[in-house]
């Protein structure tokens, strides 16, 4: 995916874009008025007051006809340089340019504006010579966004568009967005059942529909069984917790605004929690620790709660509601590298099995201007960053560096896995953390029998599971490996009166063997239930008639492929147990 705001020749080119489409809603709707039409990483966008008209995507194609005119008209553009007295007086009809004029400090900035025909809009440039260079562009959708994104002022409609230098690189470039369209997870979780949203439950809070659930269970109970194999401990927390908590912990005055509000009860003040690690400080400081008793593992599949903005949450990539697989080791000083180590081992088993190829480390880091955003000193983060680049470069990762991406208690280790529709996405995450330690006033007695703090490894492998189930549905399409999809083989007798029977029992040898089965033995032809098991993507389909009852065969068909075999029950009964144990792509 280009990013058009990184391409200096298609960033002018969008940017004049922006001034045509402006230019074009002036000629449709006189009484428009303009807020800012700025390039984005997609193209452009154009937030536009027009009164009491609510656009839709019907009116954009009329719209695109009237930008097509103005082009092949082709005026040239003109700059002008004005003094601020001169802009406030140009644009006086349009508060919305006055607001922006009104703040800018003509000592500091040049104040230009740009014609082109019978439009002039303020602007600081640079764009194309002519409008007549303006042919290959689309206008790709219309919403609504806030007046200086502040919810307390108006609604404006917002237009999106994209413009190219050719009729080629544009239709690449739609039907790549067309492929995000059909990937997109929104879509498929609705035409999967997977999962689902009600305004009236509330904004970005998922609701896992029976589909659903049962790849969560998979995911829950896979890494789950990983994690005790390496000598993590499980544990169940609450999912609020007092104020005070996480007073101590410092998220109350670092983190506050992205928590829900505090609910008062019984004198306390309680809120819902946003993450886990001060739970899991409390419960190393209930028990004495030994050096000889670390590392102490504790990992929990976590509920926890954010207040993110409405305009934020985007189906279950971003909610408000959300499960983690979540961890935090406590450890010695002499054990952070080989736990660390032990973490990214898990990290890149993890991919493995899911097929992750395209992904990269970045070492997130203090942001050293701004320091007065985290905990600690500067002793600290100096050695826990220093500490978390010797890992990396003693296990040969391919990581870079990134200044104000850290934790506020401590730097991390993010791992950004590239999309299939091009967005860089952090699954999982590994954190160093002296200062969570200190406030919890945790300690383990250590070989001389002195109290001594322990340092934690915060980490998640699949992180949010909400998020990790949204990557996967967009990287495979909704096509799920076998082993995560919610059904693996459907049956479908020829005929519903004479292999119904045969189609029973084997229904109950797949159930027999944990493997997820459904007859469908609805009165409809052959061929419409092998077309609408392709539609939801159920990895294998069996026809049963005649040779198969009579010769306890199965004629199964792979999804995605239009070729048939015919083999005995227990053949195949065992391949897909095969190929579940195996973790088959």
């Amino acid at each position: 995916m280009i990013n058009i705001k990184e391409n200096e020749k298609l960033s002018v080119l969008n940017h004049s874009c922006a001034h045509l489409l402006a230019q074009a809603v002036k000629h449709i709707y006189k009484d428009a008025k303009f807020w800012v039409g700025p390039v984005i990483e997609e193209g452009f966008y154009y937030d536009i007051d027009l009164g009491d008209k609510t656009l839709t995507e019907e009116d954009l194609p009329v719209i695109e006809k009237e930008m097509k005119k103005i082009a092949k008209d082709g005026k040239r553009i003109i700059r002008e340089e004005l003094s601020k007295e001169e802009a406030l007086e140009k644009f006086k009809d349009d508060p919305y340019k006055i607001d922006l004029i009104s703040r800018m400090n003509e000592e500091e900035n040049v104040i230009s504006c740009y014609s082109q025909g019978d439009f002039t809009d303020l602007c600081r440039g640079p764009h194309v010579d002519t409008v007549k260079v303006l042919r290959y562009f689309k206008l790709l959708k219309v919403s609504g966004a806030y007046f200086k994104g502040d919810s307390k002022n108006k609604m404006l409609q917002r237009i999106y568009g994209i413009c190219f230098e050719n009729e080629e690189d544009l239709e690449a470039h739609l039907e790549f967005l067309e492929e995000c369209k059909q990937r997109d997870h929104r879509k498929l979780g609705k035409d999967l059942d997977i999962f689902m949203f009600s305004d009236l439950v509330g904004k970005g809070l998922p609701m896992w529909l029976p589909n659903g659930f049962i790849v969560r269970r998979t995911l829950v109970d896979y890494i789950t069984d990983k994690e005790i194999f390496l000598g993590y401990r499980h544990v169940m927390t609450p999912s609020l917790g007092n104020v005070e908590l996480y007073k101590t912990s410092g998220h109350w005055d670092h983190y506050k605004e992205d928590m829900f509000p505090s609910m008062e009860l019984d004198d306390e003040a309680y809120v819902l929690r946003p993450m886990n690690c001060p739970h899991h400080m409390m419960m190393f400081k209930n028990s004495l620790h030994s050096y000889r008793d670390l590392p102490v593992r504790i990992a929990e599949i976590a509920n926890d709660f954010r207040y993110e903005a409405s305009g934020a949450v985007c189906g279950i990539e971003r909610t408000r509601a959300f499960t983690q697989n979540d961890s935090h080791i406590f450890c010695t000083n002499d054990q952070i590298k080989a736990e660390f180590k032990a973490v990214i081992k898990l990290i890149l088993d993890v991919y493995k099995d899911f097929g992750f190829t395209d992904y990269k480390f970045r070492l997130s880091l203090r942001d050293k201007e701004d320091k007065e955003k985290y905990f600690g000193n500067d002793e600290l983060w100096e050695r826990s960053e220093k500490e978390l680049r010797e890992v990396l470069e003693e296990v040969g990762a391919d990581f870079y560096e990134e200044e104000g991406e850290a934790a506020f208690y401590g730097p991390k280790l993010d791992v950004q896995v590239k999309s299939a529709i091009g967005h860089d996405v952090t699954l999982s995450t590994v954190q160093l953390d002296y200062q969570l330690p200190e406030r919890f006033e945790l300690t383990y007695i250590d070989e001389r029998g002195e109290k001594v703090r322990p340092v934690v490894i915060h980490r998640a492998i699949l992180g949010s599971l909400d998020r990790f189930i949204a990557f996967l549905l967009e990287e495979t399409k909704g096509v799920l490996p076998l082993w995560l999809a919610p059904v693996q083989v459907l049956l479908i007798p020829v005929s519903t009166i004479h292999h119904e029977d045969y189609a029973k029992e084997v229904f109950e040898q797949f159930k027999k063997r944990g493997i997820r089965v459904e007859l469908d033995n609805r009165n409809e032809k052959v061929g419409y239930k092998m077309r609408e098991a392709q539609t939801r993507k159920i990895p294998y389909s069996i026809v049963l008639g005649d040779n198969e009852k009579e010769n306890n065969l199965v004629t199964y068909r792979k999804h995605g492929s239009e070729e048939k075999s015919t083999v005995s029950l227990e053949g195949f009964v065992s391949l897909v147990e095969q190929e579940v144990y195996n973790k088959s792509k």
